[in-house]
């Protein structure tokens, strides 16, 4: 495990000399230590990659020549699957069947970015028609520069290769700051592009706190793109500082997404789907569907089937065989799932099951998978992002209803249909205002796909070509061809 700076290349402390503590969310004990990073660190940080983008190879080499050092990162992560995700279960607390399928994500990020920054030799350059014939013109897509990428702690090496992987296929540098809760999957991406060939200076990754290390490269000068996942206050924040000097910023905020089940819809299917959509990761899902809306017909059968399934979950330790809900990410986090709960039940809320710790795990960040019914549409538990998991349910009559139910959020992150009318889906699906939405399922992701969300969820797409164009600028040149005189000013 890593536990200092990657600056320019090099494994460095931090310049205070601090580190800090990873704490194993199973136990609550510290189990490692790592640098922490501060002001005069993303100096350095985001000098070597200035230094790298300006007068560096890596911008200035083929979207082929990049490419194949993008499938090497990849192909070093596959080889390292099972050791990455052992180490994302210590660090997050996720099942290792997830942590397994988000190592494998994440090698498959970079080669699929990898096919991109080929592509971007035949297409980083588009005629332009134009009325004319004296002028020719052209629009060309260029490297943004420097991008300051800030990570969430809930995929914690997925999300740093959703922003690494497209910025370094467009030809970026970057700035990587990972959670300060997890940050040891983060720090392998640095042994990774030793290892892959990458320039020194064109991934930095430096561990710490927001407020001494994420601000100060938000604030940074020399940054001329911001990458963020996490929470709305943060994301504003973040938005205030990048107006200051006018930097490009990509947001991905939280959600509140709703999920809609029609009567006509297999009550088994509806389960399974329900479930994933909450207790999957712990429910620490931006795009989590955490306000379900079933029609009245199947509302008390369905709840009841919930309720069954819900109970059967196996928590415990993510090494544990068949364990399906790990722990909370950390002692804060299991604090505030639970003071949740508690404030959706004084609201009126009634707790179907769970809404507690479960027995026999009080020494860890556990929390049982909890549905609350019955909250009023105004109480905070129906309205605000929990993160945890707990679902909250109610019942609709009429498809009007549920679509409105469904977009009275300010969030629009993801939002899911489930119906056997294919008509009746699709026009659901059309009315939510959401960036993502599910039909008949809940959760898969794909890189190919546009993720991102509408009003208060964020601002920009990342994944598939979305993505790349993230970290890409269009210039426009323009040639004149001086067949005759312009003669505006001079008259021959």
């Amino acid at each position: 495990m890593k536990n200092q700076l990657f600056i320019n290349g090099q494994w460095t402390d931090a310049v205070s000399g601090e580190a800090f503590g990873v704490v194993d969310p199973s136990n609550r004990e510290v189990f490692h230590q790592v640098a922490r990073g501060g002001q005069q660190d993303i100096d350095a940080a985001v000098r070597a990659a200035r230094d790298a983008f300006d007068t560096g190879p890596w911008p200035r080499m083929s979207g082929v020549e990049r490419a194949e050092v993008l499938r090497r990162m990849g192909d070093k992560i596959t080889r390292r699957v099972d050791e990455l995700a052992r180490l994302e279960v210590r660090d997050n607390g996720k099942p290792l069947p997830e942590a397994v399928w988000d190592i494998e994500d994440t090698a498959g990020c970079f080669h699929f970015y990898a096919d991109l920054a080929e592509r971007l030799d035949n297409s980083a350059e588009q005629e332009i028609a134009l009325g004319m014939p004296e002028f020719a013109s052209k629009a060309v897509k260029e490297p943004i520069g420097v991008a300051g990428a800030i990570i969430p702690w809930n995929f914690p090496m997925l999300m740093g290769a959703w922003k690494v992987a497209p910025a370094l296929a467009a030809g970026c540098t970057m700035v990587l700051k990972p959670s300060e809760l997890t940050p040891l999957t983060a720090l392998e991406y640095g042994s990774i592009a030793e290892a892959a060939g990458l320039p020194a200076g064109v991934l930095n990754i430096v561990t710490g706190f927001g407020p001494e290390a994420g601000q100060p490269l938000t604030e940074h000068p020399d940054v001329d793109k911001l990458a963020f996942t996490g929470s709305i206050p943060t994301g504003s924040r973040i938005m205030a500082t990048a107006a200051k000097d006018i930097k490009t910023i990509s947001l991905e905020l939280g959600g509140k997404s709703p999920m809609v089940v029609f009567a006509d819809t297999p009550i088994e299917e509806a389960v399974e789907w329900i479930m994933f959509g909450i207790f999957w990761n712990q429910g620490e899902v931006c795009s989590a569907t955490s306000r379900v809306l079933i029609e009245e017909e199947i509302y008390e059968p369905l709840m009841a089937r919930l309720k069954e399934e819900a109970k059967k979950i196996k928590i415990g330790h993510g090494l544990e065989d068949g364990v399906l809900l790990g722990p909370l990410v950390s002692p804060s986090q299991h604090e505030k799932v639970l003071a949740a709960i508690e404030r959706g039940k004084a609201e009126g809320a009634r707790v179907v099951t769970g809404g507690g710790v479960p027995n026999g795990l009080e020494h860890g960040c556990y929390v049982q998978p909890t549905i609350l019914a019955d909250a009023p549409l105004d109480s905070w538990v129906w309205n605000e992002e929990i993160f945890g998991p707990v679902v909250c349910i109610r019942p609709f009559k009429t498809e009007e209803e549920g679509i409105a139910l469904a977009n009275a959020s300010r969030f629009g992150l993801g939002a899911a249909v489930m119906s056997t009318d294919t008509e009746r889906a699709n026009r659901v699906a059309r009315a939510f205002r959401a960036g993502i939405v599910w039909v008949n399922c809940s959760q898969p992701t794909f890189t190919e796909a546009p993720w991102g969300g509408y009003k208060q969820s964020g601002i920009g797409r990342e994944l598939g070509e979305w993505g790349l164009n993230n970290y890409l600028e269009t210039k426009q040149i323009t040639t004149y061809d001086g067949s005759k005189p312009w003669g505006w000013y001079l008259k021959g």
